[in-house]
């Protein structure tokens, strides 16, 4: 053994042993005679004292950062003590020690706070995994792992790998193809979910199964995706939508207990898909605070049961809002004293192209109770005060208001309530608030290809009160303008989203059992009979002996610990990430092949 102690192992009442530890160097200190070093590992620091004969012995053969270093001394107290290292209260007085291997100089400080950008840290990712901060994110991945697979398997869930050379069945995103070189011509796909394989272990019998697997997607990158992606992937059969939602509610209080040490106590709300998008503008709300949206117009399509919350109706006489399909509002707390400079930089960040307003319009409710807004000469004082109200401001708050298109008037104020709260503090890293959102509509109308899509996925099942509405009718639409009188926009999914602080974290529904009921979900997406047996003829034979009902979920592992880290970026809790063009600048990939390759794989490139 290279080493008797690791690097974070020893305190004070081990003064006196012999030791030999093994490690990088972290810092070297020279003082006159004497130098102090730094040596680092995995599992932390400890400082060693190199004595006068060592020091000499060092004039010669110099250490610099990151050799590797082997040292044999006796522990110690330490004259002056560090309550920032585990180990700050001992060192070790080196009686020898060996360089098992030298450094070049770092491209970066090996540190928490390093001088490395983004680029080149990720280029020498290895050594980026040498930091401490880095260290610890991949510590907290391989807690809320162990913690999943402890409360799966205490549950009766069995660990099943499915294959990753797999058919392509393109159903949402791009598939990453394999050329087969065996099968001259023909090409497999990596997965993108092993949902069909998960649904054909339920038709085996295999009630409880669970995997924590990579799957993969061709598809743009931002902050949360990267091309692949690791998802806790389970599935029940003999369960219904309940049974669901309490068995993965104690999944995620369970990794909340092991991993953070919250005992989430609380019951998990539960809200609707329309109620949603209705109060705060989106399917994934951060329930953290409040600041609900106030509808002051929109749409009879959009939201056919609600009512506006204005009343009385927004009064005429202001063009913008005269002209717009949707006015929304919300009600920020304690801001009504923002500056006529505060209120400009408001304006400029909706009209942003990632937001896409053309203006903002707000309303100062002073502290004092008077009324002051950007379009006082369009509305008297009791019509500003009526929207005040509708918006349940108080004195002190500031209205903001936005008017347009239904779809991005919505979505744009969903991210200016989050930006709002972000600004004001309310979303906070070390509070966690979970949240069922259910009923989602199981269609979704592409007005390119005049059909229907599945906003979750085919295998979907309707709501049991919706399977004859599927049934009886045909998806076939005349037009655009007639889609939202089908009835099938009308339908609800048996479908579920586990929604944590503002982020999805998991998605997962009851699943469609019987073949016909399947082939009439596969023709309502348009695809011909011939087709659906093409993609998916395996699993329609496999409803044909016995599929039970089932259901399932998904979670995303990768952003599960990311936002338990308190870190808006997946990228910093996987070992070797890609960059947003789905580069690894590391390995240089992806890369050419050389010609003996493509032709082994019967491939000719383009420009060749």
């Amino acid at each position: 053994m290279y080493r008797t102690h690791t690097c974070g192992a020893l305190r004070l009442q081990d003064s006196g042993i012999q030791t030999t530890l093994a490690g990088w160097v972290q810092t070297i200190r020279k003082f006159g005679a004497i130098t102090f070093v730094d040596l680092r590992d995995r599992y932390g620091i400890t400082q060693l004292l190199l004595g006068e004969a060592l020091t000499k012995q060092l004039e010669e053969n110099p250490l610099g950062r990151e050799f590797v270093l082997q040292v044999t001394g006796t522990v110690q107290e330490r004259s002056s003590k560090n309550p920032a290292l585990a180990t700050g209260d001992i060192e070790v007085n080196a009686t020898s020690y060996t360089v098992l291997n030298k450094s070049a100089t770092p491209p970066f400080t090996i540190q928490d706070d390093t001088d490395g950008g983004d680029d080149i840290r990720m280029k020498y990712r290895y050594l980026d995994l040498r930091r401490n901060a880095v260290k610890k994110n991949l510590e907290l991945r391989y807690a809320v792992n162990r913690a999943a697979r402890n409360y799966l398997h205490g549950q009766g869930f069995m660990d099943i790998e499915t294959p990753f050379l797999i058919k392509s069945t393109p159903e949402g995103a791009r598939d990453f193809v394999v050329p087969s070189r065996m099968n001259e011509g023909q090409f497999y796909a990596l997965p993108q979910s092993p949902q069909t394989f998960k649904q054909l272990l339920m038709v085996s019998g295999y009630d409880r199964y669970y995997q924590i697997v990579k799957c993969f997607r061709d598809e743009d990158l931002r902050a949360d995706r990267q091309p692949e992606f690791t998802q806790i992937d389970c599935e029940m059969s003999f369960v219904e939508q309940e049974d669901i939602l309490e068995m993965f509610e104690g999944l995620i209080k369970y990794i909340f207990e092991e991993v953070k040490g919250i005992a989430y106590t609380e019951k998990v709300e539960r809200m609707s898909w329309e109620d949603a998008m209705w109060q705060y503008g989106n399917d994934k709300p951060d329930i953290r605070f409040g600041m609900k949206i106030a509808n002051l117009k929109f749409p009879g399509y959009a939201f056919p049961s609600k009512q506006p919350d204005l009343a009385e109706g927004l009064p005429q006489g202001f063009k913008v809002f005269d002209d717009a399909e949707t006015v929304v509002a919300i009600s920020v707390p304690g801001c009504s004293e923002y500056s006529r400079k505060q209120t400009d930089e408001l304006t400029d960040w909706v009209k942003r192209p990632q937001i896409g307003m053309k203006g903002l319009a707000f309303i100062k409710y002073a502290a004092d109770g008077t009324v002051k807004s950007s379009f006082d000469k369009f509305y008297n004082e009791a019509q500003l005060k009526s929207i005040l109200n509708a918006a349940a401001a108080s004195p002190g708050d500031l209205v903001l208001i936005l008017a347009g298109t239904e779809e991005r008037t919505r979505k744009a104020m969903s991210e200016l309530r989050l930006e709002m709260g972000k600004r004001l503090g309310l979303r906070k890293d070390n509070e966690f608030k979970l949240l069922w959102v259910l009923d989602f509509p199981l269609f979704e109308y592409s007005e390119e290809d005049n059909r229907w899509v599945a906003r979750h996925h085919p295998f979907t099942s309707p709501k049991p009160s919706d399977i004859d509405i599927m049934i009886s009718t045909s998806p076939e639409i005349k037009d655009a303008a007639s889609y939202l009188a089908h009835p099938y926009a009308s339908i609800k999914a048996n479908a579920y989203d586990m929604v944590l602080n503002g982020n999805e974290i998991g998605g997962g529904s009851i699943r469609i059992f019987q073949r016909s009921l399947q082939e009439k979900m596969f023709t309502a997406l348009g695809m011909s009979h011939d087709e659906a047996l093409h993609k998916f003829g395996f699993l329609l034979g496999a409803f044909e002996y016995g599929a039970p009902p089932h259901g399932g979920i998904a979670f995303g592992f990768d952003r599960l610990c990311a936002i338990l880290g308190g870190s808006e970026s997946i990228r910093d809790f996987i070992a070797f990430p890609k960059n947003n063009s789905g580069r690894d600048v590391m390995l240089d990939a992806p890369s050419s092949i050389d010609v003996k390759q493509l032709e082994e794989l019967s491939l000719i490139l383009k420009d060749q």
